[in-house]
């Protein structure tokens, strides 16, 4: 018999037979997303994109330069004060990585890399700028020593640090002089009055939080901050820091006025942090510039919150930044997942939103509105210390502002929000008595 055997061995103990392959089932690679920062933004961005994803199907690392772990930081003026206590200001991540005390000093768009402070370089597959902004310090003589350094006893208030060694520096003695009168200003004043501290707020403006509040509702805020001690100078910016080289002794006002004091909190407004995208070679006007999908002018890379310009706008707000993470989030999640949904940046209403202690403050869309076309329904009580005003434009809220008494503020703040005409009359919307 000639030929091969079915079946049969051959050398070596191999058979005709080909051994049945078990099929590896591939690995899935996650998708690596950086974000640049780990404040309020990104911490939100990552909560919500991890849980829109898979497990499994996206890996988030967060790259932060200060020591901490992502907080709150608007309310770092009532930490400042006690209102909260300092775990209150924690905010989850979803189980992000979170790379604390990492600065990133470059990225590379077309590699899809990062280099940190220490050298170290990552790749990631899509990159989130989440920089933030950084605070504004005015330009007044005698504020820095010789060496460059603010004197000592100035501080800005933007970080867990700066809260620290305010606390540290008010408690050794002196008055404070707050320098602006923002909605950092009013609520850094109400925080350093309440634990005993003899408080000076200036304002080069004309009146308080002027860019939300009329004149009205800024005397309400002015007389309940002299209610609490803070004395209030506006219409008369600080012209001079005294003190030796060393440490802060006081301020000259525009008027020649002298305030002595041993600690001062400047609070003069943030600038985005744009110096990364810059040099990335990325679109920056004032902020980095976004379209309506939240994307850089770079491939696979988008920017949120504070740095993020969108239309020409800084929104600068916590509410903004929120929903920016979370609309972006929800684009990232659908596209890893098939769905090819692009994200779309909104553009929510300006608002202002201030509680700190007695001083309640709330302010909606166009809230300073005087022009022709406009109705005004206001109401004021000195006594109680309220102010409410609506502005309404062809019978439909507009803006809107309350101070002192926020009982109508969800209300008040959806007509805004919807542009409806109210179902009742516009006053009875303000006192939160019949609007549905």
């Amino acid at each position: 018999m000639s030929g091969a055997v079915a079946g049969a061995r051959r050398p070596g103990g191999a058979t005709g037979v080909r051994p049945a392959v078990r099929a590896v089932p591939r690995r899935r690679v996650p998708h690596r997303i950086a974000v640049v920062g780990a404040g309020m933004a990104a911490a939100r961005f990552a909560r919500q994109v991890l849980a829109l994803v898979p497990e499994g199907r996206v890996r988030v690392t967060l790259y932060g330069a200060e020591p901490y772990a992502p907080y709150n930081r608007a309310l770092l003026a009532g930490l400042l004060g006690g209102r909260y206590p300092s775990g209150a200001l924690a905010l989850p991540t979803g189980g992000a990585v979170v790379r604390t005390g990492t600065e990133v000093v470059a990225v590379d768009p077309d590699a899809r890399t990062l280099r940190t402070a220490g050298g170290e370089s990552a790749a990631y597959d899509t990159l989130v700028l989440a920089t933030g902004a950084a605070p504004v310090l005015p330009d007044l003589p005698g504020l820095y020593t010789a060496s460059g350094a603010l004197k000592g006893g100035v501080h800005p208030l933007r970080t867990l640090g700066d809260r620290a060694r305010i606390t540290a520096d008010a408690r050794a003695g002196g008055a404070a002089v707050v320098v602006g009168g923002g909605v950092l200003g009013v609520g850094t004043a109400q925080a350093l009055a309440g634990t005993g501290v003899v408080v000076h707020l200036v304002h080069s403006g004309p009146y308080l939080m002027d860019r939300y509040l009329d004149a009205g509702a800024a005397g309400t805020v002015r007389r309940t901050l002299a209610s609490l001690g803070v004395t209030v100078h506006h219409d008369q910016g600080a012209a001079e820091v005294l003190g030796d080289d060393g440490r802060i002794s006081g301020f000259r006002l525009s008027d020649g006025t002298r305030i002595d004091a041993r600690t001062a909190v400047l609070a003069c407004g943030v600038r985005p942090r744009t110096g990364l995208a810059r040099a990335a070679g990325l679109a920056v006007s004032t902020g980095v510039v976004v379209d309506d999908t939240l994307a850089t002018s770079a491939p696979h890379v988008y920017a949120i919150g504070d740095c993020a310009e969108h239309r020409n706008l800084l929104h600068g707000r916590a509410e903004a930044a929120w929903e920016q993470a979370d609309a972006l989030a929800a684009a990232l999640a659908a596209r890893l997942s098939g769905t090819r949904a692009e994200p779309r940046c909104p553009a929510p209403p300006v608002l202002l939103r201030l509680v700190a202690g007695p001083l309640d403050v709330a302010a909606f869309g166009d809230s300073t509105a005087s022009c022709d076309d406009t109705e005004v329904v206001s109401l004021a009580d000195a006594t109680r210390g309220t102010y409410r005003k609506l502005v309404l434009r062809a019978g439909v809220p507009v803006g809107a502002i309350l101070v002192g008494d926020l009982t109508a503020v969800g209300e008040v703040g959806d007509a805004v929000t919807r542009g409806e005409p109210p179902a009742g009359d516009a006053l009875d919307l303000l006192v939160g008595e019949s609007y549905p």
